[in-house]
């Protein structure tokens, strides 16, 4: 039986067969190194840094939702440089959005570039490349933090005929957004300290695909290096996976709100959120994903203005990360994105509408 996104988060990775007594999700497993058959040797478990069944657990959820096999890591940066490292050599070229996380880019042009690899940088909205002799093509859709989004089947195929790897960054969507692999991608990789998880207390990455030698890569990556998730943090964010499509639900009719309400004040400009019918991207997200995520993006002119609505609003707090039940802002070109000074990301939480709505107008007003 096909089951709706909110039946599948509730009951994704939970065991199939519990027995009397169990509970409904298995507690946390403490527990580094497990016993061995003095003869044969390991058992499913071994070494916490190898195999760990509560690591497991959540890693038969995501990918339940996702639509692959999964890795999870100790965090998003984790969960992609373990991608770029493993499939990358000297020699390769990588294309990543110009417009998404700022962090790869650095990554790529520090660490990657010393290890002989090359990177192009593509807009999400395009103009495309030719990918011939790309090795990998890397895209986030909405990116972060402009809200841009690209049709990830048309893109794929483009880069799949030029002989590359696709990987798509589905932080901001989430597997109940949209499922990349479906769409034609091979690589689904993205950070779970965002809505996945959605509380705010948790680091996580991982990286999903249904192609066994490129995980198997990926896998023995993470083996060698060590880049995994405590057994706490492992079970704190299956428990969170439970309430994702409510907590979703929620932020995406504050974003539609704010948007609204943004778009129009003649004090605020270059208002993005994909779900409204004026933004650049809703025709490519309005077909190709379930969901819009609850963040939105706008301008307030300069950084001093975006200090006093930050300051004056009761409701938004200020921090850099998104998707969590509380709405937060940050001012992006203080973090190294390359945004206009008064550039805010607003994550939409799950208060309620008329309450947030009301805080934004009085903190704009004053």
């Amino acid at each position: 039986m096909t089951y709706s996104d909110g039946t599948r988060a509730v009951h994704a990775g939970l065991p199939e067969k519990p027995e009397v007594g169990d509970p409904f999700l298995p507690g946390p497993v403490f527990a580094a190194p497990f016993h061995l058959d003095p003869v044969t040797g390991p058992g499913q478990n071994d070494y916490a840094r190898t195999q760990h069944p509560t690591r497991r657990a959540l890693e038969a959820a995501i990918g339940q939702l996702e639509g692959g096999p999964t890795l999870v890591f100790a965090s998003g940066q984790a969960a992609i440089t373990a991608l770029l490292l493993s499939v990358l050599r000297s020699g390769d070229t990588v294309a990543l959005p110009a417009d998404g996380y700022f962090t790869v880019r650095a990554f790529a042009e520090g660490t990657l570039r010393e290890l002989g690899v090359s990177t192009i940088l593509v807009p999400t909205s395009g103009p495309y490349p030719d990918f011939r002799g790309v090795r990998l093509v890397l895209l986030e859709t909405p990116a972060n933090p402009g809200l841009d989004v690209c049709d990830i089947r048309a893109v794929s195929a483009a880069a799949h005929a030029g002989g590359a790897i696709v990987a798509v960054d589905n932080t901001a969507a989430t597997p109940l957004g949209q499922n990349p692999l479906a769409l034609g991608a091979d690589v689904v990789v993205a950070s779970g300290t965002k809505a996945l998880t959605g509380h705010s207390d948790v680091l996580l990455g991982y990286v999903s695909s249904g192609d066994d030698a490129l995980l198997g890569k990926v896998e023995t990556w993470r083996k060698q290096t060590g880049a995994v998730p405590g057994a706490f943090d492992c079970w704190l964010a299956h428990r969170s996976i439970a309430t994702l499509d409510l907590r979703l639900a929620r932020q995406t009719a504050n974003a539609a709100a704010v948007a609204d309400l943004l778009a129009a004040r003649p004090d605020v400009t270059g208002v993005r959120w994909p779900g409204l019918p004026s933004d650049p991207s809703y025709a490519v997200a309005s077909t190709q994903m379930r969901r819009i995520p609850g963040i939105v993006s706008f301008d307030l002119g300069s950084a001093e203005r975006v200090a006093r609505f930050l300051t004056a609003a009761s409701l938004v707090f200020a921090a850099t990360s998104f998707g969590g039940v509380h709405t937060t802002a940050d001012r992006r070109a203080q973090f190294g994105d390359d945004t206009a000074p008064g550039f805010v990301r607003l994550s939409c939480g799950i208060e309620d509408a008329a309450d947030l709505l009301a805080d934004l107008t009085a903190a704009l007003d004053g």
